[in-house]
């Protein structure tokens, strides 16, 4: 299973002060140090965290793939194109949201947009995946749609308030995971994943990416990047009984 880690979180810090530290860039290499086996930035539409030029230069400088997360809008997809990541991973984006509420909205108006921006993204090379929720659904639209993979979002299961709730949730992501399979599509999932319940997303088989920022990056004040990130890869492999 590969490990992306979401630095998003680190050019928040930075932004609260709009100096130019901590670098998010910087941090990435720590993470790849630490045995992380990509990078994970989302680009918003109002900048709030990640700018234009920590995308450019982890793309020039990063031993790992950038998964470039993304809204649908015009002026970051001709960015993506430009750019070339290795994987560009739509999501939606709300201008009040603190984080990710949830996965694509994939009804008929919303799906050509999506469709559309999935063609322009795989004519310049680039790997795609829809971050969306772990329902049947949701995932036969996404495969209709064609990108290379989905991303399940594990907020609910996140979430869940006992452990009835998150058995029903991690079954959720377990049948999703083999439908999606079913249909073509890799899976990955990520959101709301910590230390504490990553082990149960990370035995799911058939998922083989996991995308992880805040708690790697909360962990990291208190025992560095690497070694957070060398902590969060004993767990998931752990789970996975290599």
């Amino acid at each position: 299973m590969r490990l992306y880690i979401n630095v998003d979180h680190v050019a928040t810090v930075r932004q609260a002060r709009r100096t130019d530290e901590p670098d998010p860039v910087r941090v990435a290499v720590l993470a790849e140090l630490g045995g992380a086996d990509g990078i994970t930035v989302h680009l918003r539409e109002d900048r709030r965290h990640i700018q234009d030029r920590d995308v450019d230069l982890l793309i020039r400088s990063a031993r790992t793939p950038i998964n470039l997360e993304l809204a649908v809008t015009e002026g970051i997809l001709e960015l993506a194109e430009d750019w070339r990541p290795h994987q560009a991973t739509l999501v939606p984006e709300k201008r009040q949201e603190v984080t990710t509420e949830g996965g694509l909205d994939l009804s008929d108006s919303a799906a050509t947009d999506i469709g559309q921006a999935l063609d322009r993204l795989h004519a310049v090379g680039v790997r795609t995946s829809l971050f969306i929720d772990p329902d049947p659904e949701v995932v036969r639209r996404s495969a209709d749609l064609g990108p290379t993979a989905v991303e399940l979002h594990t907020g609910e299961y996140s979430n869940a308030a006992d452990a009835r709730a998150v058995r029903e949730q991690l079954t959720r992501l377990e049948a999703a995971t083999v439908l999606a399979r079913e249909l073509g599509l890799a899976v990955h999932a990520g959101h709301g994943l910590t230390y504490e319940n990553v082990g149960p997303v990370a035995a799911i088989d058939g998922c083989e990416e996991l995308n992880i920022g805040h708690s790697i990056v909360s962990r990291s004040v208190f025992v560095g990047m690497e070694r957070a990130v060398r902590e969060m890869k004993a767990l998931i492999d752990r789970a996975r009984g290599d």
